[in-house]
């Protein structure tokens, strides 16, 4: 009986997954400055200026990790276009995945769960989305009402100062 090998299995050309990833609270520790935040008025220039002396958080960057098994990790922050520089670094310095980062205009002070959750839609119309991790409950319901994986980022400590950004300033 002569039978022919059999062929070997082609790689699927189909781009992986995203698997998307929101920094502050996610994966890098902002709770040094949140005292630039707990004064009146915010000092929103110097809060973010600031970010780029994060320390990582170990369980977000783990995960992070893990996750290029079989996805393509991207970042989805709330913080403005301004700060892409220092966030580029910081992502590089911490070695996180290289990774494509959206960001939000200069200008645009929506709350984050619209934002972000505006953007993951038009991500999720050119790639397949496996989940979105963040530590924003707001953003985290709101994707889950859009029918999107989560994943909560709750190793970080809470913030009610940095909720209220997010939720009711549209800051980050």
């Amino acid at each position: 009986m002569n039978r022919s090998p059999r062929p070997l299995a082609t790689p699927s050309h189909e781009p992986r997954p995203l698997a998307v990833f929101d920094l502050d609270g996610t994966l890098a520790d902002s709770g040094h400055r949140q005292r630039f935040l707990e004064r009146s008025p915010r000092d929103w220039d110097r809060f973010f200026a600031a970010a780029a002396e994060d320390p990582p958080l170990a369980e977000g960057v783990a995960l992070a990790l893990r996750s290029t098994e079989e996805c393509e990790v991207v970042y989805l922050t709330g913080r403005p276009e301004r700060c892409r520089r220092d966030t580029v670094a910081w992502l590089e310095q911490h070695g996180l995945p290289q990774g494509r980062l959206w960001m939000r205009p200069n200008d645009d002070r929506r709350p984050a769960r619209r934002t972000k959750l505006e953007i993951l839609r038009r991500i999720s119309r050119e790639r397949a989305v496996r989940m979105m991790v963040d530590d924003d409950e707001l953003v985290c319901v709101e994707c889950e009402r859009a029918g999107f994986r989560v994943v909560r980022a709750r190793w970080a400590n809470p913030s009610e100062t940095l909720s209220d950004a997010q939720g009711r300033q549209g800051r980050t």
